[in-house]
């Protein structure tokens, strides 16, 4: 259904951009101007009818499908209520996750105790938070942007702190490829700021790395984490020794 939406608002868009109106459409598919009224009203095309307006704005139908996929909205973050809908669903939040990390349902399936109809259940309610689209083929295409996060003090992070955070904080952290560093020094406020952009850069790369390796095999890729963290700290047992 969103796929559906964002197809009919491009061709709108389109349809405007070319100063072209329903009346024109009508000519092109042999219909009556109120037909093409209720057709974009219902947003019910069918593909010989998609094909012909494509035509009409100079596209192939593939390519159409291709623009209105290029111009959905990206997601930079869920509400609130979405986040605690993830929490109180173990599985919807599993199955999100593996989505954002470009997981087939084939391999959801295949690593987790989950059914592909208990799968596609939680896909589909991530469509309709517009999270991602499923499309034929049980195959996920991505809303979320580069830079997406979660909500500061949101449901996840919460969730996190209670249910994640002492799990990975309690590893060695000596494998290949782990590391644990921590570093304190006396900053000024220009020279924080400064650290801010830093911890910003560096999510940004962990981003392009993630999507520079989905094309990678599954097989071949490892969940990584990487918790960044600052704050005017002293430990308590400095803080009591203070006049």
């Amino acid at each position: 259904m969103t796929e559906v939406v964002h197809l009919v608002a491009t061709i709108k868009r389109l349809l405007k951009a070319r100063g072209l109106t329903y009346r024109d459409v009508a000519r092109s598919l042999g219909l009556s101007e109120p037909s093409v009224k209720r057709v974009f009203a219902s947003e019910r095309f069918t593909v010989a009818r998609l094909a012909q307006v494509a035509g009409l704005l100079g596209y192939t139908l593939s390519e159409l499908t291709q623009e209105a996929a290029a111009a959905a909205p990206a997601l930079h973050a869920m509400t609130a209520a979405q986040e605690a809908q993830l929490v109180t669903d173990e599985k919807l939040l599993l199955v999100a996750v593996c989505a954002f990390n470009h997981w087939t349902v084939a391999d959801m399936v295949a690593a987790y105790r989950v059914t592909r109809a208990e799968c596609l259940k939680r896909l589909l309610a991530l469509d309709r938070m517009g999270v991602i689209d499923l499309l034929p083929g049980d195959r996920i295409r991505l809303r979320v942007a580069r830079d997406f996060d979660w909500l500061p003090d949101g449901p996840i992070r919460r969730y996190f702190a209670t249910q994640g955070q002492a799990d990975f904080l309690g590893g060695a952290f000596d494998g290949q490829g782990e590391a644990l560093e921590f570093s304190h020094a006396m900053l000024s406020a220009p020279a924080a700021a400064e650290l801010q952009r830093e911890l910003r850069r560096l999510r940004q790369k962990l981003a392009a790395l993630h999507d520079e390796s989905a094309a990678v095999p599954l097989a071949q890729r490892r969940g990584t984490g990487l918790l960044l963290a600052t704050r005017e700290w002293e430990p308590a047992s400095f803080s009591r020794l203070r006049r």
